[in-house]
């Protein structure tokens, strides 16, 4: 799967959520995108799919992953949204609030534009706030949504070292890993050890 098409299809969905919408109870779209991420992070192997019922499980089979993680991710999906909306708005009123010189020389690029020529787009460009935070909300998501996918990459990279050195010997991989009485956490253990190494 391509690098950008979690994040880019997440995005697309987002910005189709009002910026009024809470947080606090994920919206359809919101768990929407938290399926496309979950399928992704399980993946088709093997290695992934017992990473994945690992991580998110927790009845007696892992056979509730799915269902776990969407529900999860959907909550993360509502907070990533309303953070980049309260991120961009406040970017853009402190632009709002800059002299046109002084916009200028933020976008020197742009010579001779203000506030409103730059992010305004109706007759008399009244719309220019509301255009600035729906573009950088845009793109503040954008990338809340590539380091989501990045982690999905690690996570799928470390089951599949995990899986290697589990097929050199279960019960050796269990006693370095398991934490629990039965040790049989071990490949999640594993799995969330090496992710966590890799972030340090």
């Amino acid at each position: 799967m391509g690098r950008r098409v979690i994040g880019a299809g997440a995005l697309v969905m987002a910005l189709a959520i009002p910026a009024f919408a809470s947080a606090d109870k994920p919206t359809q779209t919101d768990r929407h995108n938290a399926a496309q991420e979950c399928r992704f992070e399980r993946g088709t192997t093997s290695d992934s799919q017992m990473a994945f019922r690992a991580k998110y499980g927790t009845n007696a089979n892992h056979r509730n992953a799915f269902g776990k993680c969407v529900s999860a991710t959907a909550k993360e999906e509502a907070d990533q949204r309303e953070d980049a909306l309260k991120n961009a708005a406040k970017e853009c009123k402190a632009e709002q609030a800059l002299s046109d010189e002084d916009f200028e020389d933020l976008l020197p690029e742009h010579a001779g534009e203000t506030f409103e020529s730059f992010y305004g787009t109706n007759e008399n460009l009244s719309n220019a706030f509301g255009k600035c935070v729906s573009t950088k909300a845009k793109a503040k998501k954008e990338e809340m949504d590539e380091e989501d996918e990045e982690d999905a990459e690690d996570i799928k990279q470390a089951a599949k070292e995990c899986m290697a050195e589990r097929r050199d010997g279960i019960d050796a991989f269990r006693q370095k890993y398991g934490t629990n009485k039965n040790k049989r956490n071990a490949f999640g253990k594993c799995v969330s050890g090496k992710v966590h190494d890799d972030e340090d």
